[in-house]
């Protein structure tokens, strides 16, 4: 009963929770028995909060049984990444530095989730500072693959992909640069949502107009993913670029009729990027089933001139402003890569950041026009498998030698900076039983578009039912 209630979606365990045919208690302690079972040997959830927890599911039984309202994710547990702030409970961001650091307050995005009735019970790993998609850090160490413990579950909310995965918890929050809630998805067979910016509201944020960094919802399910982002999503005055619309348009049913959409499909990025072969090998008979749900599919590509570089610039002039302090009171605690990045972003000039802008504003376009001929880009999410997880991360990319640690990430972070909605959804299986996620990208704040797609394309394929035996 305890495996079978923790591999429950999202939506199944609230309509049983809201009808008391279980309670929060039995949950909470379920998913705890769990984490106590399985996480040791991947070391997904870092810091664990259970006597809270158990305390607060009680609490969510007793306003139940007094007939009082409750959230959409009444008893639901939830473990937040570690860079997102929670009240009380600590928050490392991966890095020696902040090893103590116990917030004052959560932030936003953790504020809607427990409003909601999520229950917390605990933190996710992350890299350090979340730089790069492969989540290990001197703090906690690595996260393993339920898949293969062998290999990394990616990153930056590597530890939500791989705990969801694992059956630790149900729905996870995450956060994405170039990559952080897609990579780690695509590497776990599980589903992580890049929202278009402003959809999900960020505070406290050191620049609050800026668009390359956004936070998004996890689950096992896209209508699990759809659930959460119906509560993290909608307008707050604390966010300058919040839509206004009201998360409560991701709440309902997902399912339509797909036909007559006109889907184009993509292997390689129009032939600019490498791709391990065995992704596209375990993609390419998947995409079949849009044909069947009644879509035209043809092989096409935007044209994403410029896109390296606008995300490049836009990341390292974050990096520098989020960090660059950081790495001048202690480089010698800073990981190599990370550091480099900080100083490319200190190295860069007023006109590097106008031609940034330029080219940016001209990817924009591009893509609105190209999605008046396309209602749906697919594309891989990542260029390779999950990788051992002693590695860094990968040098080549099908016999391409690839210039520093963010060159494998391309078919992720050159959607990044479009700006436009993506989605991994559990794709397919290398010959060795490792995940390969789907990207479906929509048109500008399309986000009900993407998750519409991606569920049919779950309910079609049935990739995502395939679950780990992680070791225990």
């Amino acid at each position: 009963m305890s495996t079978e209630l923790c591999y429950r979606t999202a939506r199944d365990l609230a309509d049983l929770l809201r009808r008391r045919e279980v309670s929060a208690r039995e949950v909470v302690a379920a998913h705890l028995q769990r984490i106590e079972r399985v996480n040791p040997a991947l070391n997904a959830i870092v810091t664990l909060v259970p006597e809270r927890a158990l305390a607060e599911a009680a609490a969510a039984d007793e306003r139940l049984a007094r007939g009082e309202p409750v959230g959409p994710l009444h008893g639901l547990p939830v473990a937040h990444k570690d860079t997102h702030l929670t009240a009380g409970i600590r928050t490392t961001s991966g890095s020696p530095l902040l090893s103590d650091h116990v917030p004052d307050a959560d932030e936003l995005i953790v504020e809607r989730i427990r409003a909601a009735g999520a229950i917390t019970i605990g933190k996710t790993n992350v890299p350090e500072f979340a730089a790069g998609s492969h989540t290990f850090n001197p703090v906690f160490g690595a996260t393993r693959n339920p898949y293969d413990a062998g290999r990394t579950p990616g990153g930056s909310s590597g530890g939500a992909a791989a705990a969801l995965a694992a059956g630790l918890h149900p729905i996870a929050d995450g956060s994405d640069m170039g990559g952080s809630l897609r990579n780690p998805a695509s590497f776990c067979n599980v589903v992580g949502l890049r929202p278009a910016p402003g959809r999900v509201p960020t505070y406290p944020n050191q620049a609050p107009w800026a668009t390359m960094s956004v936070q998004g919802p996890m689950a096992r399910t896209v209508a699990d993913a759809a659930l959460l982002l119906s509560v993290i999503a909608g307008p707050d005055p604390r966010s300058p670029i919040a839509i206004d619309e009201p998360g409560s348009v991701f709440a309902g049913p997902l399912e339509r009729d797909l036909s007559g959409l006109r889907v184009a499909w993509t292997p390689d990025l129009g032939a600019t990027v490498p791709v391990d072969p065995a992704v596209v090998t375990a993609l390419a008979p998947q995409i079949a089933a849009f044909t069947d749900l009644g879509c035209t599919v043809e092989e096409a590509c935007p044209d994403l001139t410029g896109a390296d570089e606008v995300f490049r610039t836009l990341r390292a002039w974050q990096f520098d402003l989020a960090l660059g302090p950081v790495l001048d009171r202690h480089r010698d605690q800073v990981k190599p890569s990370l550091a480099t990045n900080i100083e490319q972003g200190r190295a860069l000039t007023g006109a590097d950041l106008a031609r940034a802008a330029v080219l940016h504003a001209a990817l924009f376009h591009r893509m609105r026009e190209f999605f008046t001929r396309y209602d749906l880009l697919l594309l891989p999410v990542c260029q390779v498998p999950p990788f051992p997880v002693e590695q860094e991360y990968p040098t080549e990319v099908a016999g391409e030698v690839q210039p520093d640690y963010l060159g494998w990430m391309r078919s992720a972070y050159l959607v990044s900076a479009t700006g436009h909605p993506a989605l991994s959804v559990p794709g397919g299986f290398t010959p060795d039983g490792l995940p390969v996620g789907l990207q479906i990208v929509g048109p500008h704040r399309g986000e009900l578009a993407v998750l519409r797609a991606g569920h049919a394309f779950e309910q079609a394929t049935g990739v995502g039912l395939r679950r780990p035996d992680p070791p225990s």
